[in-house]
């Protein structure tokens, strides 16, 4: 099997059975023999080819006058991708990708992809251009002003870079930046109320601190505690793995020293890292959320003793999932400055995508009132 053999077999089980890149791209390369060149090959033509969809179809269909089948759709995404965003040559986008058509489609799917190499493009919009849903783009130019909109946009449009920490843990730096805005040191009770896959629970466990860690969902509950045994080391605090609904925490009120919420959210800051995200998530989806976010900052906030500490994050960029929620009764704002690169939002902080080079992110911080 070749890198893209195995990447038309990724992106049809995406669009025809809606499976999640990020859960059926690791598997078919776990069951391939490719080599590491050819892995990262399939991986950016999958994700790349995902993120890039409404572009690729646009670049195509200027010379389709019957829409194709889904395994043809398939087939002149991915090669329109290699030949407008993926740095491919031409002739090998082309000949390489006709290569895998089936005998009845090889004539059509050479001459479409031949007359996209040679052509000009006259993009009819922005949003078709960077590939996103006309609501994204909007929504992001209305809160960010076009110009932030557009750089976070198209940074969202590249491989996002690595980033390990020191006991191995692959993390974004804006996580990081939120885990250590919980101020967490030794002997000092937190819980983590959205906790899988256990980044941020594991960072403040590593100060010492012992944390409570709940996830909804049993499974990503088991994922969370693998990561707890992977990461622990010497003076890292202990971690209780919970599989809780966290709007009804199991644990006394006024108990805990701090609180981190990283909210289920709609994930607009951080699409880069799910490239099938801006073809699932709906307008809609930005206000049931929010719902439940509120419903998680009360539950949060009973917990926190007196003088304690409520912090609220989110890897979306938009008011509504963030500064728009009250602040919490009894509590008051920490304004100081958090540590990262983060600018002012509202009453807490946000880092777009190409500030630096992270997930987008807002962070709210509140401690109770004595």
């Amino acid at each position: 099997m070749s890198a893209r053999s195995l990447a038309v077999e990724v992106l049809g089980r995406i669009e025809r059975d809606s499976a999640y890149a990020n859960l059926v791209l690791p598997a078919a390369l776990a069951r391939s023999d490719l080599s590491p060149a050819d892995r990262g090959m399939a991986t950016d033509l999958v994700y790349g080819t995902t993120r890039m969809r409404r572009a690729c179809d646009l670049l195509v269909d200027r010379f389709v006058e019957v829409p194709p089948d889904p395994t043809t759709r398939t087939l002149l995404r991915l090669g329109a991708y290699q030949l407008a965003f993926g740095g491919v040559a031409p002739h090998a986008a082309v000949s390489e990708t006709v290569a895998l058509a089936p005998r009845r489609t090889k004539g059509f799917v050479n001459a479409v992809l031949r007359k996209v190499a040679a052509s000009e493009v006259s993009w009819p919009s922005p949003a078709v251009r960077l590939s996103y849903p006309d609501w994204i783009y909007d929504l992001l130019v209305e809160e960010l002003g076009e110009t932030d909109a557009v750089a976070a946009m198209e940074r969202m449009n590249a491989p996002p870079p690595v980033s390990t920490r020191a006991d191995g843990y692959v993390q974004d730096l804006a996580s990081q930046w939120v885990a250590a805005a919980v101020g967490a040191g030794p002997g000092e009770r937190v819980a983590d109320l959205c906790a899988a896959p256990g980044g941020k629970a594991t960072a403040v466990a590593a100060t010492g601190a012992d944390v409570v860690a709940l996830e909804v969902r049993e499974s990503r509950a088991g994922l969370l505690a693998a990561n707890v045994v992977s990461t622990a080391g010497p003076g890292t605090g202990r971690v209780a793995t919970v599989a809780a609904d966290s709007t009804r925490v199991p644990l006394p009120p006024s108990s805990l020293d701090a609180v981190l919420i990283d909210a289920p959210c709609s994930g607009l800051g951080a699409l880069r890292r799910r490239p099938d995200a801006r073809w699932r998530v709906s307008a809609d989806s930005v206000a049931r959320l929010a719902g439940v976010q509120r419903r998680l900052l009360e539950a949060g906030a009973a917990l926190v003793r007196p003088g304690g500490r409520l912090v609220y994050s989110v890897c979306t960029i938009t008011a509504a999932e963030s500064t728009a929620h009250p602040i919490p009764e009894g509590f008051e704002v920490d304004e100081s400055r958090p540590d990262g690169t983060w600018t002012p939002f509202g009453h807490g902080w946000r880092v777009l995508p190409h500030h630096a080079d992270t997930d987008g992110m807002v962070l709210l911080r509140y401690r109770r009132r004595s």
